[in-house]
């Protein structure tokens, strides 16, 4: 019987020393200096031209152009964070012609908001491989922001002639590093 009254004062001895502890204020306006810096790396585009791809029904063509969509900034959180991007673009050719390899940036309109320009060797048997890294901030990066597509004009400078037999392809990788502000 004496042990009850022991677990019961017990108990009521580690209620009150629980019941005080050390505490200091908590300053939750501390969350209004948090900033945010993600950095976001994506793939961006990429192909491999054929050289036969070159040519159609015997006749070489000299000059080719494709355009794809780029709707990243129609996301207004995106737009509105972001402080700096920078394209990488590698071109690898292993065509014996050189080629003019222009990136340009279309608006909704197509109408032209920038041009990457990339001057291609001939492939003579080494490796091959051409890159830049663009980088976008303050007035170009708005330039970047109003882009919805990315078009590639390839101009082929004078050389061997191609045939529908012949070797080689031209590769371009690209990648977009973004850094963001979120305050």
């Amino acid at each position: 019987m004496n042990q009850v009254p022991n677990n019961r004062i017990l108990s009521l001895v580690f209620l009150v020393l629980f019941s005080f502890s050390c505490s200091s204020d908590l300053d939750f306006n501390q969350v209004n200096d948090l900033v945010l810096e993600p950095v976001y790396v994506a793939n961006l585009s990429y192909f491999d031209v054929l050289a036969k791809e070159f040519v159609t029904n015997g006749v070489e063509h000299n000059v080719g152009f494709d355009a794809e969509d780029f709707d990243v900034f129609r996301d207004s959180f995106f737009r509105n964070h972001l402080t700096k991007a920078e394209l990488f673009f590698e071109v690898n050719n292993t065509i014996n012609r050189s080629y003019t390899l222009d990136v340009v940036l279309l608006d909704q309109n197509n109408v032209v908001l920038y041009t990457i320009r990339f001057n291609v060797p001939a492939y003579s048997g080494g490796e091959n491989i051409v890159s830049k890294t663009e980088v976008f901030e303050n007035a170009k990066l708005n330039l970047l922001k109003n882009t919805r597509k990315l078009g590639f004009l390839f101009a082929m400078a004078p050389g061997p002639v191609l045939t529908e037999n012949s070797v080689g392809s031209l590769k371009l990788k690209s990648s977009a590093t973004t850094y963001m502000t979120v305050q």
